[in-house]
């Protein structure tokens, strides 16, 4: 297959040259270039905003965006031999040959990195599409767990469109529901030297104020709510229930969240991320619940070198087991219980090699299922590592047994979505439809918790569409939403909030506001 890529060979950037050595590393494919000058570019002021930011938050300048020379991309791609099989346009001005299709790559329908720019500055979570006349060939709404900043924004973007172009050509390219895709506003061509003069006052601003709010408060703090069961749960009320929540009780020191619960012979007991604010890191800790709630407090089950939350824990062939999320290892780690709740020991690695978030796993039709959120793609050792969201590009595994080998879905990533990628709970089967608890992060990262209806999973395709989107409110007091479970006697959620820091004689503690 022959293909040219059109781009503006005054422009090019990291992530086109990583791009192009992709795509070349595919047997039978010959990629030429066109770099002619081309439109959509972004205003010279916009690159003085990105430098302003990497100055104040001392962010690297060696990501996707970083200009490089068109030397280095001439010097990978070939010279062309004839029409193209497929053109791939990411400036939006592509003229085929008569026969030749077109790819147009744009952001909330516009072409170029204005247009991807003017999404973020309007602070919308960008549908980023390659189109074919008026055919989606594949479309995701893309994300970053760092909205206000733009550079880094723009930067999880560019790394999100690449996954989505590969996965396109490899003949498998993810696509929203049409009830997933938001109405475009309009985007600028450009943009006024003052508003982004402005902006970046306003970032100056922000860094002041955030400076001086870390320390004087620990955030975000996550909390536990739960609540005995005595009528519907939140699958069927689809919405909190009248009676509120409780919360599990912490020090102020540190939080817990990503409550997973499980019932052995003598009740409930749930399992937490409990995070060290002090520290900085999480463990597994598990506390038992009686027929009031909790018994006492939870206590640390599991520790490792490394960050530990989202325990997601199961019973199988008469054992406990876990599947913690590790992201910082690059694997994801098997372990049972040998005294549960306690005596955790690891049995095995499932999958290695990626940046990968909330494993949840699912039996479904004799196979198992695994899902998480992948940052890079599985290239943790990749130029782009540091760059990319955790919670937009889904990924899927299947295997016979849950102990593995695990194969990764042909159409990886299945769906990019900020909205509704990332893993929020145990799947939960009802009335013969799986109902998937997923995380809303348009609006920052675990900022709404949504409910979506597994329309497909099979190893051709998946399919999902979101049914609720709950968020907190007077029943449940913060600034998000982020997990959902339950067992036969009790439900449980998570939410965020902040704690108040106060200093006496030189020592920290904690008050909640």
């Amino acid at each position: 297959m022959r293909l040219s890529v059109r781009l503006d060979g005054g422009l090019c950037r990291r992530w086109h040259l990583r791009l192009i050595e992709r795509l070349l590393h595919r047997p039978g494919l010959s990629v030429s270039l066109d770099l002619s000058p081309g439109p959509g570019a972004l205003p010279p002021n916009a690159a003085l905003l990105f430098e302003l930011e990497a100055m104040l938050r001392r962010l690297p300048r060696t990501g996707p965006a970083l200009r490089v020379e068109r030397a280095d991309l001439l010097a990978r791609a070939s010279a062309a031999v004839g029409a193209p099989d497929l053109i791939l346009d990411l400036c939006g001005d592509a003229v085929a040959p008569p026969g030749v299709p077109v790819w147009r790559l744009a952001f909330d329908g516009a072409s170029g990195e204005a247009a991807l720019l003017a999404s973020l500055l309007a602070g919308r979570p960008p549908v980023v599409s390659l189109t074919e006349g008026g055919r989606v060939v594949a479309s995701g709404r893309v994300g970053t767990e760092a909205r206000g900043i733009m550079l880094t924004a723009f930067e999880d973007a560019l790394v999100r469109t690449t996954s989505l172009i590969l996965a396109a050509l490899g003949g498998a390219g993810p696509r929203l529901a049409s009830d997933g895709t938001p109405v475009p506003g309009p985007a600028p061509t450009g943009f006024a030297a003052a508003a982004l003069a402005a902006r970046a006052v306003r970032t100056c601003t922000r860094m002041a104020g955030r400076l001086l709010y870390a320390l004087c408060t620990w955030a975000p703090h996550w909390r536990v709510g739960w609540r005995r069961l005595e009528g519907p749960d939140l699958i069927d009320l689809q919405a909190h229930p009248e009676t509120g929540w409780n919360t599990l009780r912490d020090d102020g020191r540190r939080f817990y969240a990503d409550p997973f619960p499980i019932t052995d012979a003598a009740g409930t007991v749930l399992f937490v991320e409990d995070y060290s604010h002090v520290l900085q890191k999480g463990v597994i800790s598990a506390v038992r619940f009686g027929a009031d709630g909790p018994l006492g407090a939870p206590v640390p089950v599991l520790e490792a070198a490394h960050h530990l939350s989202y325990p997601f824990v199961f019973a199988e062939g008469g054992a406990y087991w876990m599947v913690p999320e590790s992201g910082a290892t690059g694997t994801l780690d098997l372990y049972r219980a040998t005294a549960f709740p306690g005596g955790w020991v690891k049995e095995a690695t499932l999958i290695s090699g990626l940046n990968a978030s909330d494993p949840t796993l699912l039996r479904h039709d004799g196979r198992w299922w695994l899902f998480a959120t992948v940052r890079d793609d599985g290239e943790q050792d990749g130029p782009f590592a540091a760059w990319g969201s955790y919670s937009d590009s889904l990924h899927l595994w299947s295997a016979p047994d849950f102990r593995g080998p695990w194969t990764p879905h042909p159409a990886n990533p299945v769906l990019i979505d900020i909205a509704a990628a990332r893993s929020g709970g145990r799947i939960v089967a009802r009335d013969g439809a799986l109902f998937r608890p997923v995380q809303d992060c348009r609006d920052g990262y675990g900022g709404a918790l949504g409910l979506a209806r597994i329309r497909r999973l099979d190893e051709a395709g998946y399919a999902q569409s979101v049914e609720m989107i709950l968020r907190s409110g007077p029943r449940f007091p913060g600034t998000g939403l982020h997990t959902l479970n339950r067992t036969t006697h009790f439900e449980f959620i998570d939410g965020a909030g902040r704690v108040r820091r106060r200093f006496r004689s030189g020592t920290a503690v904690a008050s909640e506001t």
